[in-house]
C-alpha cells in the first residue's frame, strides 16, 4: 500500500461520480483503518530516526573541546555511518532503504553476546545511582520519627510495698551534659563506636572491619553503624532493613555530623536509646534497673547498661542476668582495649556485686490481675508520667494460690477432663488479695475470674434462701422435698430421688432442687433477683423459675463479692485491687477510700445464713473443704452435664472463690462442686490461714538480681569448703575434684546445667562440712544455693528436701520458672 501522498489516492477511492452508490462494508472500513495506522507508524519511525540524526550532530559539535586523551576514541564512538547509496524502488513502493550498520552499535548488535555483557555490567550503577538520588530527594526530616512512648508506664507494688512489675514505656529525665557520668560515655563509645571522635558520620573502615568479621564469621556479628547512624535512624527513620534506608541514614548522619557537636550527638542517643524492659534513654533504664538516676551510675552498673543497646529485648536484666552480665564483663574489656579504664579498675568492677532494684521478671500468673490493675489505673487516674501503683495483691497468697490451682489440674484434670480453672481471694472489705485468671497466662490472657460468665448452678441458692430468711422462713422450717411443677418447668434433684419433709438448713446443705424452686416460687423471683442485686450481682437475671437453680449466667468475681456481703454484713461489697496511685508529685493523684454508709442485712437473716453456709461444709455437699480447726461455710455449685463446678468459701478472714470448667463449655467427667473447687478451696486455705496469722511471710527481698528463694535456715557452723566450683549438673558442683551434691536437689544437666555455671562464673561459694551421704547445704552471698536453683526452676525437689526447699520448688512451679515452663 502508497503512503499518504496527494498523488497516491487511497485504494477503494475511486471516482465517486462513476461508481454506483452501495452501503459500506465494515469489513473493508477495517482493513483501510488498519492500512492507514501502518503507513502512519512508518512516517513517525521516520521523524524518530531524523531527530536521532540531529542530536548526533550536535553532540559531535560538543565534543570537539574534549580532553585528547579520550578525543580519538570518542571521534571513533562519534563516526557517522556513510550514508548508504538511495535504493530504488519502484513507485507506490512502502518499503525502507535499507543502511549499513557500522560503528560501536553495529558491533554490539552483530555481537549480542556483548552487548549483554556491557548491560550487566553497567547496570547496577546506574541502578544504585538513581536510588541514591532517589533516597536524597526523600530525605525525612531531623525528628520527624521520634520514638512512641506508647502507653505509660507502670510500676505495680504489691499490698507491703514489694515492687513485683511493671508495665508500659518508662521515659525518665533527659539527660543533660552535667548529669552524664564520664564512664558511661566511655562505655557506650568503646562498644559500640570507638571512632566516634574522629569520624564524620560515616565510618568506613568500621563498615569494612564489620563486613569482613561478618564475611568470616558466616553471618551478621558486629554492625558498622556508627553512633551518629543510630541516632538518627531512632529520631528520623523507621526501624526497616532496607538499602533505601541504609543510604539515608548515612547521608543523614553527615548531615546532623555538620550542624550538631558530639557531645550533643552522644547526649541525643543515649536519651533515645532502648535499653530494654520498657526503658527508653539511659535515665529511664538506670532507674528501672538499679533504683538510681543515669548521674549516681557505677562503672559496672554503667557497663551493663553500654551492652544492653545492641540487643535490649535479650539482655535485659530483669530477663537474662547471666547474659547482660557477660555483655558487660565485655564491655569492660573493650573499655582496657581502648585505654578509658586500666585493668586493675576493670577487675574491681568484674568483682563488684550488681543489685537490680526490680523483680527479675514480672510472675507469669499475676499478669490476669495487672490487666485488671493497668485498666482501673487509668481510670482512676489521667495524670501523664510514669506511675506507681499500691495494690491489694498479697504475692505470698498469690503463689500459693497459683501452685495449688496448677497441682490440682496437672494431676487430676486430664482424668477428669477438666481443662481450666480459677481463684479469686478476698478480704472482708473487698481487696483482691490473690487472683487466678486461668491455668497459664501465656497460653490464654482471657480472665475467667472476670471476664467469663458460666451459669451458677446451686451457688445461686445464696440469694434464694435468704430472700427467704428474710421473708420470715427459718433453717427449722420444714419443706417437702417433692416431684412439682412451675408452669412448665419440672425440676429435678440431682439424685433422681425425693427425701420427703426436710428442714431448710438440710435442704440447703444437700442441695435439694425441688426445695429451692418452691421456696422461689414463694418469695417470688423478683424478690430473689433483687436480693442478688443488693448484694452486688450486675449480671442480666432473668425472672424466670429456673432462676433459682443458678440458669443465669456470671462471673466469678460477682458471686464471691455476694458472698463477702454475708460475711462482712455490708452490702454491696466494693471489690478493689488498687490502693493508691502515686505520680511524679509528692501527693498521691488516687488513694482508695471505704464507702462512707452502706446497707446491711438483717441481722436475724444473716445469721441464720451464716449457720446454714456452714451447714454444707460439715455435712453436705461441701465436705471436702473442711479445714483443720478453721471455722468454715460455703457452698458448691454444679451446672447441667458438669459443664461447671463451682465453690464459694468463707472463713472468719477470707472469702475465696473457685470455678472449675472448660472454656468450650465441654461436660467434665462427673466433676461436682464438692470435688475439684472444693479441694482447691481446701488446699489454699490451709496454708494461707497459717500465712495469714504469723503475718506476712519475710522472703528475701524481690530487689535482688538472683531468684528469691524462701528464707533458709542457717548452714551449721564448723570448716567450709571454699572455692569457685565447676558445675556437673544443677544438683552436683565438684571443688578442685571433690565432687559434692547438694541437699534436696535433682540435679539437672544441659541448659541449666550451662545457667548455672554462668552465674557461678568467678563466685566463690561456701559449704559447711558434714556428712556428704544426703548432701551439703551450700551458700553463695549470703544465700542458700540450693534454695536458689529451685526457686528458679533449676532443678526438682528430692525425696529428702526440707520443708523450705519445697517451699522453694512450688514458688517456681506457680511461677512456670525454669523446667517448669517446659513441662507445664
Amino acid at each position: 500500500m502508497a503512503p499518504l501522498d496527494p498523488e497516491h489516492p487511497q485504494a477503494g477511492s475511486g471516482d465517486r461520480r462513476s461508481t454506483p452508490a452501495r452501503d459500506p462494508d465494515p469489513r473493508e472500513a477495517a482493513r483501510e483503518a488498519a492500512a492507514a495506522a501502518r503507513v502512519l507508524t512508518r512516517q513517525l519511525g521516520r521523524l524518530a530516526l531524523g531527530a536521532a540524526r540531529g542530536a548526533g550532530r550536535r553532540a559531535r559539535q560538543a565534543g570537539q573541546g574534549s580532553a585528547p586523551l579520550f578525543r580519538g576514541f570518542a571521534e571513533r564512538l562519534r563516526r557517522p555511518s556513510p550514508d548508504p547509496a538511495p535504493a530504488t524502488r519502484a513507485p507506490g513502493s512502502d518499503l525502507v532503504p535499507p543502511r549499513r550498520q557500522s560503528g560501536w552499535g553495529g558491533r554490539l548488535r552483530s555481537r549480542p553476546i556483548m552487548a549483554l555483557a556491557l548491560a550487566v555490567v553497567a547496570l547496577p550503577p546506574i541502578l544504585l545511582a538513581g536510588l541514591v538520588i532517589s533516597s536524597f530527594l526523600t530525605l525525612p526530616p531531623l525528628g520527624g520519627a521520634a520514638v512512641d512512648p506508647g502507653q505509660r508506664a507502670l510500676t505495680v507494688e504489691a499490698d507491703d510495698g514489694r515492687v513485683f512489675a511493671t508495665r508500659g514505656a518508662f521515659r525518665g529525665q533527659p539527660l543533660t551534659a552535667a548529669d552524664l557520668p564520664p564512664h558511661l560515655a566511655q562505655a557506650i563509645i568503646a562498644i559500640e563506636d570507638r571512632r566516634f571522635y574522629s569520624h564524620w558520620g560515616v565510618d568506613l573502615r568500621g563498615l569494612l572491619r564489620a563486613a569482613w568479621r561478618n564475611a568470616v564469621g558466616g553471618g551478621v556479628r558486629e554492625g558498622g553503624s556508627t553512633i551518629t547512624q543510630q541516632y538518627v535512624r531512632l529520631t528520623s527513620l523507621t526501624q526497616e532493613k532496607t538499602l533505601r534506608r541504609k543510604i539515608q541514614e548515612a547521608l543523614l548522619a553527615l548531615r546532623v555530623e555538620s550542624e550538631m557537636s558530639k557531645d550533643a550527638i552522644l547526649l541525643g542517643y543515649l536519651n533515645t536509646a532502648y535499653f530494654g524492659a520498657g526503658a527508653y534513654g539511659v535515665d529511664a533504664a538506670a532507674r528501672r534497673y538499679f533504683g538510681k538516676g543515669a548521674k549516681a551510675l557505677t562503672l559496672p552498673e554503667a557497663a551493663m547498661l553500654a551492652g544492653l543497646v545492641r540487643a535490649p529485648s535479650q539482655l535485659a536484666p530483669t530477663r537474662n542476668f547471666g547474659g547482660a552480665k557477660e555483655r558487660a564483663d565485655v564491655v569492660l574489656q573493650t573499655m582496657v582495649e581502648t585505654g578509658a579504664i586500666t585493668p586493675d579498675a576493670a577487675d574491681k568492677a568484674r568483682a563488684q556485686t550488681i543489685t537490680l532494684r526490680t523483680p527479675p521478671e514480672t510472675p507469669p500468673g499475676t499478669n490476669y490481675f495487672l490487666d485488671m490493675v493497668a485498666g482501673d489505673a487509668k481510670r482512676l487516674s489521667d495524670a501523664s508520667g510514669d506511675l506507681t501503683v499500691r495494690t491489694t495483691l498479697n504475692l505470698d497468697l498469690q503463689s500459693l494460690a497459683e501452685g495449688v490451682v496448677a497441682r490440682r489440674l496437672d494431676a487430676e484434670g486430664a482424668k477428669k477432663k477438666a481443662g481450666q480453672a480459677a481463684l479469686v481471694a478476698l478480704s472482708k472489705d473487698g481487696a483482691i488479695l490473690a487472683m487466678v485468671g486461668g491455668r497459664d497466662y501465656e497460653d490464654s490472657q482471657f480472665n475467667r475470674a472476670t471476664q467469663a460468665k458460666r451459669q451458677a448452678g446451686s451457688l445461686f441458692k445464696l440469694f434464694v434462701y435468704l430472700s427467704a430468711y428474710e421473708k420470715g422462713y427459718t433453717p427449722e422450717s420444714v419443706l417437702v422435698d417433692r416431684p412439682i411443677q412451675i408452669g412448665d418447668w419440672e425440676p429435678q434433684n440431682a439424685n433422681n430421688r425425693f427425701r420427703g419433709a426436710v428442714p431448710l438448713r438440710t435442704a440447703f446443705a444437700l442441695s435439694i432442687n425441688t426445695i429451692a424452686a418452691q421456696i422461689a416460687d414463694e418469695v417470688g423471683v423478683p424478690a430473689v433477683i433483687e436480693t442478688a442485686r443488693r448484694l452486688g450481682v450486675q449480671s442480666e437475671l432473668p425472672n424466670v423459675p429456673s432462676l433459682a437453680l443458678g440458669s443465669a449466667e456470671i462471673t466469678l468475681l460477682e458471686m464471691t463479692r455476694a458472698y463477702a456481703g454475708v460475711l462482712a454484713d455490708r452490702i454491696p461489697v466494693e471489690t478493689f485491687g488498687i490502693h493508691a496511685i502515686r505520680g511524679g508529685v509528692p501527693a498521691p493523684l488516687y488513694v482508695h477510700a471505704d464507702p462512707k454508709s452502706s446497707a446491711v442485712l438483717p441481722g436475724d437473716s444473716r445469721t441464720m445464713m451464716l449457720d446454714s453456709l456452714q451447714a454444707v461444709v460439715e455435712s453436705g455437699t461441701g465436705k471436702a473443704a473442711r479445714v483443720a480447726n478453721i471455722p468454715v461455710g460455703g457452698k458448691t455449685g454444679t451446672t447441667q452435664d458438669y459443664r461447671d463446678a463451682w465453690f464459694v468459701g468463707l472463713t472468719p478472714d477470707l472469702v475465696v472463690g473457685v470455678w472449675v470448667g472448660n472454656d468450650d463449655n465441654s461436660a467434665m467427667n462427673r466433676v461436682s462442686g464438692g470435688d475439684l473447687p472444693a479441694t482447691i478451696f481446701r488446699d489454699f486455705v490451709q496454708r494461707a490461714s497459717v500465712q495469714m496469722a504469723k503475718g506476712r511471710a519475710k522472703r528475701p527481698s524481690a530487689a535482688r538480681a538472683e531468684p528469691a528463694p524462701a528464707k533458709e535456715p542457717a548452714v551449721t557452723a564448723g570448716p567450709e569448703l571454699r572455692g569457685v566450683p565447676e558445675v556437673i549438673d544443677t544438683g552436683t558442683l565438684a571443688f578442685r575434684g571433690r565432687v559434692v551434691r547438694l541437699l534436696g536437689v535433682e540435679g539437672e544437666g544441659g541448659t541449666l546445667a550451662r545457667q548455672l555455671a554462668r552465674y557461678l562464673r568467678r563466685r566463690e561459694v561456701a559449704c559447711a562440712q558434714g556428712p556428704e551421704a544426703q548432701g551439703l547445704r551450700c551458700r553463695i552471698d549470703g544465700d542458700d544455693l540450693a534454695s536458689l536453683i529451685l526457686a528458679a526452676g533449676g532443678a526438682r525437689a528430692s525425696g529428702d528436701a526440707p520443708p523450705d526447699l519445697l517451699a522453694a520448688e512450688e514458688q517456681a512451679r506457680s511461677e512456670r520458672a525454669g523446667l517448669w515452663r517446659r513441662e507445664r
